[in-house]
Parts: C-alpha cells; structure tokens; sequence
C-alpha cells in the first residue's frame, strides 16, 4: 500500500507551510487513475492552494504511445483543467502544464506543443537513452547487461541537452536512472563530471529542477534527485519546485514535508511558482506558532 501524504503543520516536527505540488497526471496517459476534480478535491482535502495538472504529452509519430495523451486529447484535457479552475475559484489554483519527453531531434514538436495553449509551465523530462525506455518495467533486464556508469552519464548528457534548449521551464525528476534501484554506490569522477555539465546547463537556461517524491514509491527508495544532487544545485543558486507525480489523487503531496526538508538543509528557502510562463519564487515559510 501506498503510504499517505504527510502534510500538516509540521515538517520533521518543525512548523512548515505545503507547498505547491506541479506534477501529477490523468488516465490519458493510461497508468494513472482519477479526474482532475479528484486531483484538485484531493488538494484540497491536504491543505494545498495549488497544483499543477502535468499530464504526459503526445510526441510525433506514435513515441511511447502507450504511456502518453494522443494529441487527439489535448483539447479535451485542456478542457477539464479549465472546467476545474472554474469549480475550485477561491479555493485552490490549478495551472495547466504538460510534462514533455526530451529527446534530441524532438525540438520542433515541442515548439508545436508550446503554441497549443497558454500553459503555465512545460515539465521537460528524459525516459530515454536512444530507443531504450530506461524507466519502462518491460525494459529494465537492459540494466544487467549494460555499463552503469556510462548509462549514468549518457542520461545526464540528455537531461543537459534538455535544458539547453531553453524549451522547458522545469526539469522533472533530475535522476530518474536510478528508478529500479540500479544504483552507483559511489558517483565517479566521470559521472560527477556529467552530473555537473547537467547542471551548468541548467544553470546556464536558469531553468527550474524539480524534487520530486515519486522516487520514495519506486525500487530505489529514494527522491529524485539525490541529496548531493540538490547540494550541487544550492550552490549554484538552481531553483526548485516540487512534485509528486502523482498517478492517483491518493499520492498529492507525497512527501512533501521529507522533500522540503532536504531543500531546506542544504539552505533552499524558496521554491519556484508558475503562471503563464513567468516564474515568481514563493518563500518557505517556517510557522512557530
């Protein structure tokens, strides 16, 4: 069973405000359950006072079908997010966003995808490493066979690339490689090094990375990115914003409070907010009281 949000007033028994949760997805991607009215009730009911419906974009030419919105969906998504902003006025904010695949040659779809609608922010995320769907459950026997530490650094070189194009706004679950729990047990000097050229890319498009839960639900046990990960980022002064990735109205806010906690360790006190495209930064504010 799925452990339950942890939101409250506390964060490891600190007073600590929720936070907005960007990342969560419907049945169009066909592996997640639930309307965006349960989503946004499921909000609600935890304290928050907004989300962000991400939901897995269509690509071209039929990529990864089966895991994504049809772009025969868009309109229809686009849609019930509008018809729960009008229900849930006043009550919670929900931006309308998509959670995009990267892959290089993909760029002018995604510049297609941008100018479909006045989105709030677009999540750039990697699944792939060339034609392989490194988080696919149906793919994971690759990892037995293949070099790890080059796989490591073949993804943090596409995750790079993403950032560079300056197409996204935010970068989704910045080590999703480690998903199935195939992981270094000591980052290399190559792989840090291309952990740190991902990073300067990011820094150089100043594009939000995302801390996300969803890691702590997965064989690796772990938020995504890995503690050392987020300290690089903080002493580059990278932002953040967080996400559940959410498949079930059950799983909104996962473990926020773990994943705030670790930003505010390593001296994070904001996190990045969106609207239309512009970023406003939203300070973690700790409650004594």
């Amino acid at each position: 069973m799925i452990p339950q949000a942890k939101f409250s007033k506390t964060l490891n028994h600190q007073g600590f405000q929720v936070v907005p949760d960007y990342h969560m997805h419907t049945p169009r991607c066909n592996h997640a359950t639930g309307d965006i009215r349960a989503y946004a009730q499921a909000a609600c009911d935890a304290g928050l006072s907004e989300i962000g419906m991400s939901d897995h974009s269509p690509m071209p030419h039929g990529f990864d079908k089966a895991w994504r919105m049809d772009e025969s969906e868009l309109s229809s998504f686009i849609a019930e997010v509008q018809a729960a902003q009008v229900e849930f006025k006043g009550q919670l904010s929900i931006k309308s966003a998509l959670e995009v695949d990267f892959y290089p040659g993909a760029e002018p779809y995604i510049q297609h995808l941008a100018a479909q609608h006045n989105w709030d922010y677009l999540m750039g995320s990697v699944h792939f490493i060339g034609d392989w769907g490194f988080d696919n459950p149906d793919e994971v026997a690759k990892f037995e066979s293949c070099d790890l530490e080059q796989v490591y650094c073949d993804y943090f070189d596409v995750l790079g690339q993403s950032a560079a194009t300056g197409l996204f706004d935010v970068i989704g679950h910045p080590d999703l490689i480690k998903k199935f729990g195939y992981v270094l047990e000591q980052p290399s000097s190559r792989v840090e090094a291309a952990e740190d050229a991902m990073l300067a890319a990011v820094k150089a498009a100043d594009v939000v990375l995302e801390i996300s839960s969803a890691g702590l639900r997965k064989p690796v046990a772990e938020m995504y990115p890995r503690e050392g990960l987020v300290e690089k980022a903080a002493a580059l002064h990278i932002p953040f914003t967080y996400g559940s990735d959410a498949h079930s109205p059950a799983e909104v806010g996962f473990a926020m409070d773990d994943c705030l906690s670790v930003l505010l360790k390593y001296g994070i006190k904001e996190v990045a907010t969106f609207r239309q495209r512009k970023r406003t930064m939203m300070p973690l504010k700790v409650i004594t009281g």
